[in-house]
């Protein structure tokens, strides 16, 4: 939370110091016309309004004008408009909606951010088996290369919250909550639906294990059939309730733009209009001229606009003029593989095996804890595909912060490089594979009270207050995350390109 109030303040010092760039980005003249206390609102949070925060500002006020905002999921815009029409509406004397609305962005997204680090580190506690490890995950997460975008009116902070608190609740085997929350993160950002292979995973693991006689293996008087049948129905069930949303925003687009019109359109402001006059901006069509998308085999508006308006397809950014951008996301892939080949290289036969084979020796000895721990399989997998899909098919120098807020991974794998390689953390570390004094449980001698003083010491700042001391590899790692964290503020919050 400190940190998400640094961040506040040095995106108005930074605001205030630097020039906006003239960038080509959607830029809405705001109605009605700002105040004077709009205008200080402004210089005090207007750095975290730029770029894509326009388009959920503008959703969230005019709701879904144009064609291109269908590209931003409604459920982050509802929730801004909610705050503003419900806890601030007394401030409506003093504000114009669209400072009502990045008001309701700053509070939301430092709860959200907050929030969302206390999930991934009950997270980390339920699948790695160590709080030591985490512990610095989630104050990882609070220094996020993709930080600007957790405090700006973006909807990732968010996402990471329902995410990580679904995965959370699947890890402790609450199927239905989960799939509440993962069917929400599918209202709020496209890749969601990825979402929909932990179900998948979770329940085949389950199956694969009660055919080799594992846990659950008391109902093998059920026929074969009828273990298949409830695990197929849970997979659909779930999967289903995990695209709804998504479902749902389509057709809603789809009676938009291509369906018969039952009601006339409200009327839009003059400045809108010309807004879309000027810009070449798609209306929806009041004399039946209906976009292509709506004549194709499954008219989806959310693949259209990717690919006319944004050019988003397979290999389509390969071009030397994008070398600048992948350079930009080349830390953020580098850690990426690195995390996936750490991983396979300590378990290569639990890969080569999906996580499906049950051995005898994970029932007679103490299972690994820590980032090499096989209960990371699944996590490691979602994070591969969404790295490999990001990198050669979406504008990848949006990688960054699309990872960072999809996948605890990268938080738990850099947290796992710091104990390996700095010293300064080792005074700590017990036996690697055994359990440490941050794990579930609490070792004998200790009593409860001196374990949860030890999880309370913040080994980032501990680093960060020896930085002279620590090692070269620590400063490179910790040095990513700082000059993301910082870079982020000054070039994002003036219009400047950023991931």
């Amino acid at each position: 939370l400190c940190l998400f109030f640094f961040s506040l303040f040095y995106q108005a010092l930074f605001n205030l110091l630097i020039p906006d760039h003239a960038a080509d980005a959607f830029s809405p003249p705001r109605l009605p016309e700002p105040g004077p206390w709009d205008l200080l609102l402004e210089q005090l949070l207007g750095g975290l309004s730029r770029w894509d925060a326009e388009h959920f500002l503008f959703i969230a006020q005019q709701g879904y004008l144009y064609e291109h905002n269908f590209a931003f999921f409604p459920l982050y815009p509802l929730a801004l408009r909610g705050l503003a029409e419900g806890a601030l509406w007394p401030l409506q004397l003093l504000l114009c909606p669209r400072s009502l609305l990045l008001l309701s962005a700053t509070f939301l997204n430092s709860l959200f951010s907050t929030l969302a680090a206390a999930a991934l580190y009950c997270l980390g506690c339920a699948v790695l088996r160590c709080r030591r490890v985490a512990f610095l995950a989630a104050l990882l997460f609070s220094l996020s290369p993709a930080n600007v975008f957790l405090a700006a009116a973006y909807s990732e902070s968010m996402f990471a919250l329902l995410v990580f608190s679904a995965m959370w609740q699947l890890e402790k085997g609450q199927s239905c909550l989960s799939g509440l929350l993962f069917s929400l993160a599918s209202g709020v950002r496209a890749n969601g639906l990825v979402n929909a292979g932990f179900f998948l995973y979770s329940r085949a693991k389950s199956f694969a294990f009660l055919l080799q006689g594992g846990s659950g293996a008391g109902r093998k008087h059920l026929p074969f059939w009828k273990h298949l049948f409830s695990m197929l129905t849970s997979i659909l069930l779930a999967s289903a309730g995990i695209f709804l949303p998504f479902a749902l925003f389509q057709y809603y687009a789809y009676m938009r733009f291509c369906g018969a019109a039952t009601s006339p359109e409200p009327a839009v402001p003059k400045p809108l209009l010309q807004l879309a006059l000027d810009k070449g901006y798609r209306l929806v069509a009041t004399n039946g001229d209906k976009p292509p998308w709506c004549f194709q085999r499954f008219p989806m508006v959310y693949t259209y606009i990717q690919d006319v308006y944004w050019n988003v397809g397979f290999l389509r950014y390969f071009e030397l003029k994008q070398i600048p951008n992948f350079l930009l996301a080349l830390p953020i892939t580098l850690l990426g593989l690195g995390a996936a080949c750490t991983y396979a290289g300590a378990n290569p036969r639990h890969c080569l095996t999906l996580g499906l084979e049950r051995r005898k020796s994970e029932e007679e000895d103490k299972p690994r804890t820590g980032f090499c721990c096989h209960a990371v399989f699944v996590y490691m997998v979602h994070a591969t595909i969404l790295l490999v899909f990001g990198f050669f098919c979406m504008h990848v120098q949006v990688l960054t912060r699309f990872l960072c807020s999809s996948s605890p991974v990268l938080y738990w794998f850099s947290a796992h490089l710091l104990q390996e390689h700095e010293p300064l953390l080792w005074g700590e570390r017990t036996q690697r594979g055994t359990v440490s004094p941050y794990s579930e449980t609490t070792l004998p001698g200790q009593s409860p009270s001196s374990t949860r003083k030890r999880t309370a010491e913040n080994p980032l700042v501990r680093l960060l207050m020896n930085w002279g001391s620590i090692t070269p590899f620590s400063k490179g790692l910790l040095g990513f995350f700082l000059s993301f964290w910082l870079l982020g503020l000054i070039l994002h919050c003036n219009f400047l390109p950023w991931t």
